[in-house]
C-alpha cells in the first residue's frame, strides 16, 4: 500500500486548479508582510480561497510570534521546523520567527512554508493521498506557486 501511494504521489506533478485574481492579490499580500496576526489574517484568507476553489474541507492556519523549533549539534544549526500540518484537524500551524536571531521569517519563505503546509492538506482531501515528500509533492508545489505568483 506505501508503494502504490508513492507511486501515485510521484505521477501527479500538477494541480487541477483554477487560482482566483482573489488568490494571487492575497499570496502577493503576504509577500509585503511581516507581523503575526497580518500574517494569520492573510494566510487564512487564502487557505479559504485555495479550498474553496479546490472544493475540499477547510483548513485553518495558525501563526504564533514565537522562534521555530530547532536542533543543534556541535554548536551548529542541523535542524529547523518552520511549521506543520496536522491532517486530523485540517489545520497548518506556521511559527513566524527565526530559530537564532529570532527575527520575522522571510516573506518568500514564510509564503513557501504557508503553500508546503497547503499541499499536504491538498494531498489528503483532493488527492486522497497520504501525503508524503515525493517529487510528485513538491512539483505540484512548484505548480501551485508557479500559479499564484505569475
Amino acid at each position: 500500500m506505501k508503494d502504490r501511494n508513492y507511486r501515485r504521489s510521484n505521477q501527479i506533478e500538477c494541480i487541477k486548479l483554477y487560482v482566483s485574481k482573489t488568490a494571487k492579490r492575497l499570496a502577493g499580500e503576504i509577500l509585503l508582510s511581516q507581523g503575526a496576526l497580518e500574517r494569520q489574517k492573510l494566510s487564512n484568507e487564502l487557505l479559504f480561497e485555495l479550498d474553496q476553489l479546490s472544493e475540499i474541507k477547510l483548513c485553518t492556519v495558525e501563526i504564533t510570534d514565537v522562534h521555530q523549533k530547532h536542533k543543534r549539534s556541535g554548536g551548529r544549526l542541523v535542524y529547523k521546523e518552520y511549521g506543520h500540518y496536522k491532517p486530523a484537524r485540517s489545520s497548518i500551524h506556521i511559527t513566524n520567527l527565526t530559530a537564532v536571531q529570532k527575527k520575522p521569517l522571510a516573506p518568500k519563505t514564510f509564503l513557501d512554508t504557508l503553500l508546503h503546509e497547503w499541499m499536504h492538506h491538498y494531498d489528503t482531501h483532493a488527492l486522497k493521498l497520504n501525503s508524503i515528500h515525493t517529487k510528485g509533492f513538491y512539483a505540484r508545489l512548484a505548480h501551485l506557486k508557479k500559479k499564484l505568483l505569475h
